[in-house]
């Protein structure tokens, strides 16, 4: 009997694990360094979702703003190529989280979401552009 409540609770554990994996299935929750390797690359696309304020007070390079409040918020993330990466940031990692989710909702292949935002990315001495 005990073998059997055992493997029992293996078997739940597994089914548990495999759930979650599939929730995050196409998002990832990167470090700076790894962003800084992806950058380089020619097919990602770089969206910042802050607001048009936020974005004007400092932001990655060749960064995109679409505005996660905005009210053409879901016709501009269509208007992206669903086939190429997607590096998404925010301030500290709240927006661009939700983001990411509609963008997998939406059929992307695979989207990266910046850990702790661009703030995380300032604080470590990371370059951010003020002028467009």
């Amino acid at each position: 009997m005990k073998q059997l409540l055992f493997i029992f609770c293996i078997l739940i554990s597994i089914v548990f694990v495999g759930c979650k994996e599939s929730v995050n299935l196409g998002i990832q929750v990167i470090s700076q360094e790894e962003m800084q390797t992806l950058l380089k690359l020619d097919d990602v696309q770089l969206i910042d979702v802050r607001t048009p304020e936020e974005y004007k007070t400092g932001f990655i390079a060749d960064a995109q703003n679409i505005d996660f409040y905005s009210s053409t918020f879901a016709e501009d993330i269509n208007k992206l190529d669903k086939s190429k990466p997607v590096l998404l940031y925010c301030k500290s990692g709240g927006r661009s989280a939700k983001c990411a989710k509609k963008l997998l909702k939406a059929g992307f292949v695979k989207i990266y979401d910046l850990e702790g935002g661009i703030s995380k990315w300032e604080h470590s001495g990371l370059k951010v552009n003020t002028t467009f």
